[in-house]
């Protein structure tokens, strides 16, 4: 039979029986192999559309949906092994895979399903999301783009190449993308939200407010705007706002995410009220939830620290002297998120030398990537591979930071900031790969940092922080990392309490910019006064002078925080001198 002959049967097949995935996936399969993608696109989106009524693939879907994925996994594996080419079998797999953080597969199953059917609008979408996760802007915008050729005005699309570009720091045209999507769609609640989250950043605090207030109008239970509006800090919510979110929460059909977010709100108004009784509670039961949800293990954390400390001694970096790029350009800010490293930002950012950026991924990427771990059963090659690379290499890691982040930099200045707190796993590392970056340490007495961290809700990459064992034993840990690196490599890391800048901000930030190499300039003691884009929780705060206020919040909860007190141990007897 021919290749002509056996595309006429199948399409008297699919001609008989339009409903066989079978079918037009065979016939798409024929029509590629004869080198037509147009024909194979088109059956291929017919597969699709027949895909729908399939009892596998509604398994698979509702296990998806469901959220479970350990159901979802060897239905949609064992359908990809009889019939590799079934799109939509590939974009379901590429979905749990994203679920699972893994990025990289999801893309590989995407391009896969795309290659096979460039007409396959839904797999594009996920591609393009798939590609911001992964902090590659450019390319997430070129697919967002092929979309937008047919759909010009489609919100989600439209509420996704806002957010990318806000990524980069594009925030006037994300505003204006998001201004205009609600101009001819105003009944759209979560990107009313996401309108807010710019406007936040940017400063336009009274606009954001009101932005969250319409997405509230619009959808009452939607949890992560009333945690947007507490998480604004300087926003107080008065009873009205308070019986709502109580009623909001007695919904039955209130998603997990919402329920876990009202409470950390309800938190937070009720702390404002000075009933830090049902404030904790509130506090404790979001956590609870929030816990529950999110995959983390303390034990490797802990190993981690334990295995840096192993491997960075005094031989090895002098061993290793003159490795890594020569650039003095970044300017890392690490330790513990709610430590005061946005403060120092917009400090620093202030001065006609420095550019703040944000809390970059790219360090923690690059870090993954060596560890070469693909599963959670595997064991990381990360940090023990770093003893293997030659000079060209960690010069060539250390150009490849520099080449990804360059899209962040919108001026000329010579440093830029990286904010990023979790790279204190990463000191070894970076100064490995750029021995020229300088490095500064944020630190805050551990009951105040640990404390604001357990009272707040991170979209993401803070899973330590949703119980207060937890959240001891991490900042613990940390300490310990620090101090390893004060032992071996002395002077390497400056470190910054963030009570010495309150008391001393003059004194303190002379003493920065003379670590830094920086001429002293008034506008660092002016920090407030910048216009720059923040992008962290603590916006609000760095944008008004200097206050005290936060010093000693966490003793109105001290009675409840005798698990994190234990954790600490030495982190907390020993502060600020801890080791």
């Amino acid at each position: 039979m021919t290749a002509a002959d056996a595309i006429a049967r199948l399409e008297a097949l699919v001609a008989r029986d339009p409903q066989s995935a079978d079918g037009w996936r065979a016939l798409g399969d024929a029509w590629t192999a004869r080198g037509n993608t147009a024909a194979a696109d088109a059956a291929y989106a017919q597969s699709i559309r027949a895909a729908t009524r399939d009892p596998e693939l509604l398994r698979a879907a509702n296990a998806l949906v469901a959220g479970e994925l350990a159901v979802a996994e060897p239905i949609l594996r064992a359908r990809l092994k009889r019939a590799p080419t079934d799109v939509a079998a590939i974009r379901m797999l590429a979905e749990l895979a994203s679920r699972l953080g893994r990025y990289g597969d999801a893309e590989k199953l995407l391009a896969r399903a795309l290659e096979l059917a460039p007409g396959f609008r839904a797999a594009r979408h996920n591609y393009a999301l798939v590609l911001h996760r992964q902090n590659r802007a450019g390319d997430a915008l070129t697919q967002i783009d092929i979309l937008a050729a047919e759909e010009p005005d489609n919100p989600a699309l439209a509420n996704l190449k806002a957010a990318v570009l806000g990524r980069i720091g594009e925030y006037e045209d994300a505003l204006e993308l998001y201004a205009r999507v609600l101009d001819r769609q105003p009944n759209q609640p979560k990107v009313w939200m996401s309108y807010g989250h710019a406007l936040k950043t940017v400063g336009r605090q009274g606009d954001a407010v009101d932005a969250y207030r319409r997405a509230i109008a619009l959808e009452p239970g939607m949890g992560e705007v009333w945690w947007s509006l507490a998480n604004l800090k300087r926003v107080t919510f008065d009873a009205d706002d308070i019986a709502a979110m109580r009623a909001a929460l007695e919904q039955d059909s209130l998603t997990a995410e919402d329920r876990f977010h009202l409470h950390f709100a309800l938190g937070k108004a009720l702390e404002d009220a000075g009933d830090y009784a049902a404030s904790f509670a509130h506090y404790a039961e979001g956590n609870r939830q929030r816990r529950a949800m999110v995959r983390y293990d303390p034990d490797e954390i802990a190993a981690h620290v334990q295995r840096s400390a192993a491997l960075f001694t005094p031989a090895f970096f002098a061993e290793r002297q003159g490795h890594g790029s020569s650039a003095p350009d970044p300017i890392f800010i690490l330790g513990m998120p709610r430590a005061g490293s946005t403060l120092i930002e917009q400090i620093l950012a202030s001065h006609s030398m420095v550019e703040g950026t944000m809390e970059l991924p790219d360090l923690p990427q690059i870090a993954a990537r060596l560890g070469g771990r693909k599963l959670r059963s595997q064991d990381s090659a990360y940090p023990e591979v770093l003893a293997d690379l030659s000079p060209h290499e960690c010069a060539a890691l250390g150009e490849e930071y520099l080449e990804r982040t360059r899209i962040q930099r919108k001026t000329d200045a010579p440093f830029f900031i990286d904010k990023m707190p979790n790279n204190f796993l990463h000191v070894g590392l970076i100064r490995l790969i750029l021995p020229n970056a300088k490095i500064i340490d944020a630190r805050r007495h551990p009951l105040a940092c640990c404390f604001s961290n357990f009272k707040q809700h991170f979209a993401r990459g803070q899973a330590f922080s949703y119980d207060l064992a937890e959240l001891g034993a991490y900042y613990r840990g940390y300490t310990q990392a620090m101090a390893h690196f004060d032992a071996v490599q002395p002077g390497a890391v400056y470190r910054v309490f963030y009570e010495a800048v309150v008391d001393d901000l003059e004194g303190e930030v002379r003493r920065l910019l003379a670590y830094l190499g920086l001429p002293f300039e008034e506008a660092c003691l002016n920090y407030h006064a910048s216009a720059r884009a923040v992008r962290t929780a603590s916006s609000e705060q760095v944008r008004q002078p200097i206050f005290r206020e936060g010093l000693d919040q966490w003793r109105h909860y001290e009675e409840w925080l005798e698990p994190l007190k234990e954790a600490l141990g030495p982190a907390l007897s020993g502060y600020p001198f801890a080791t």
